[in-house]
This record gives C-alpha cells, sequence and structure tokens, in this order.
C-alpha cells in the first residue's frame, strides 16, 4: 500500500478514535435523572427536556388541587348573581368569573389527571369550604355562615356583600400564588408558573375593580 493511501486511512481511524471519545464523555457527564439510568436519561433529556429541566413538585400538585376547591367556591357564589343583583355591572362580573374559572378549573383537573394525582370534585370542596385533604380553611374562602349570608340577600344588599365577599375571597387566591412561589422548587413546571401567574393578575386586576364598585355602591359616587 502506497504512502497515499496509508495517509487519509490514518485519518479515518483518528477521527473514529475522537468521535468515540467524545461519545463516552458525553455519557459520563449526563445527570442521572429521577433514578433513571445514565443512559436512559440521556434520552429522556434529549426526548422530553421540559419533563427533565423543570420537574413539577408536591407543592405543584398540592396547589393545583386545592385551588379547584378555590374556583369552585367562587363560581358557586357568581350563580348567585344572576337572580339576586341589582346592579347590571355585579351580574357581568358574576358571569366573567364563572366563564373564566370554569376553565380554569379544566386546566387545573388535566395537570393532575395527566401526572396521576388525585382530581378533587369542586362540588365537594366548594361547599366544604376548604381543600378537600390539604388541611383546613384555605384563605378567602367564606364560612359556611357566610355563604348563608350571601344566599339570603338580595338587591343592594346582595351586590354589597358579594363584592365584599369575592374581594376576600380573590386576596386569599393571591396569597395561595404567593405561598406556592415561596416554596423551594416549586412553579418550575412551566403550566404550574404560567397558571400562577395569570391567576395572580387576573385577581390583582379584578380586586381593585371591585373595590371601586363597592365605594360607588356605598358612597353614591357615579360608576366610570
Amino acid at each position: 500500500m502506497s504512502s497515499r493511501t496509508r495517509w487519509p486511512l490514518a485519518l479515518l481511524l483518528a477521527a473514529m478514535l475522537g468521535a468515540c471519545g467524545g461519545a463516552s464523555r458525553a455519557a459520563a457527564q449526563t445527570p442521572h435523572v429521577h433514578g433513571v439510568p445514565r443512559s436512559d436519561s440521556a434520552a429522556l433529556a434529549a426526548a422530553r427536556p421540559d419533563a427533565t429541566r423543570y420537574p413539577w413538585t408536591e407543592a405543584d400538585a398540592q396547589f393545583m388541587s386545592a385551588m379547584i376547591g378555590h374556583h369552585a367556591q367562587a363560581i358557586q357564589m357568581a350563580r348567585l348573581a344572576p337572580t339576586r343583583a341589582s346592579a347590571n355591572a355585579v351580574k357581568i362580573l358574576a358571569d366573567r368569573i364563572i366563564n373564566a374559572q370554569q376553565d380554569e378549573i379544566s386546566i387545573m383537573q388535566l395537570w393532575l389527571r395527566d401526572r396521576g394525582q388525585p382530581v378533587p370534585d369542586p362540588a365537594a370542596d366548594a361547599h366544604a369550604g376548604h381543600g378537600g385533604d390539604h388541611g383546613g380553611m384555605m384563605p378567602g374562602m367564606l364560612t359556611p355562615e357566610q355563604l348563608a349570608e350571601l344566599e339570603r340577600a338580595s338587591g343592594a344588599e346582595f351586590d354589597r356583600l358579594f363584592l365584599t365577599y369575592m374581594i376576600q375571597h380573590h386576596r386569599g387566591a393571591t396569597q395561595m400564588v404567593t405561598r406556592l412561589f415561596g416554596t423551594t422548587g416549586a412553579a418550575q413546571d412551566e403550566t404550574v408558573f404560567k397558571f400562577a401567574s395569570d391567576v395572580n393578575v387576573d385577581q390583582t386586576t379584578e380586586i381593585a375593580r371591585m373595590q371601586r364598585m363597592l365605594a360607588d355602591l356605598l358612597f353614591g359616587a357615579p360608576s366610570p
């Protein structure tokens, strides 16, 4: 074999050895993911980067589960408005709350179901006034006595109670978001982070709007 033939062959062998060495180093540097062997964890990282880079936590599951019951009570309150409220603005607000929070409950239920987590019954949690097995009353939730008071009211008195109690309820939801974001490792899952952020923004905005509506009702100022 001539020197011209041996030289490209030597280059080819060197390239092949370099590739093998690079693959070995990459495998050695691949992190161990949730107890999965290194070789499998590398394939998992390539196939589902979000699942390995931003895993969900128990705090995420508890937040989504508890918020289903929280939303369910807000819907229960809002469904009283069409027959009891006197202000058209209150009726419109209640309708928006029903539509938005029903959709959000569906998102939370799907998230929990996809991860093999228990999916709470929204109706049961709304009437119970707590987050199922999450340990007592959630922030902002109405007591049975407050709910009964709202159900008995009508006209301007219903409007006042509805706005007062819904402000309380919304503030509780923002407290739950603050607690989630303050938990180490929580809210790294993309869906949980976006959902919790949206809840915080939407309900903070609605609190400000309801405060203006309540001031108009109490002090007789014209609505803007």
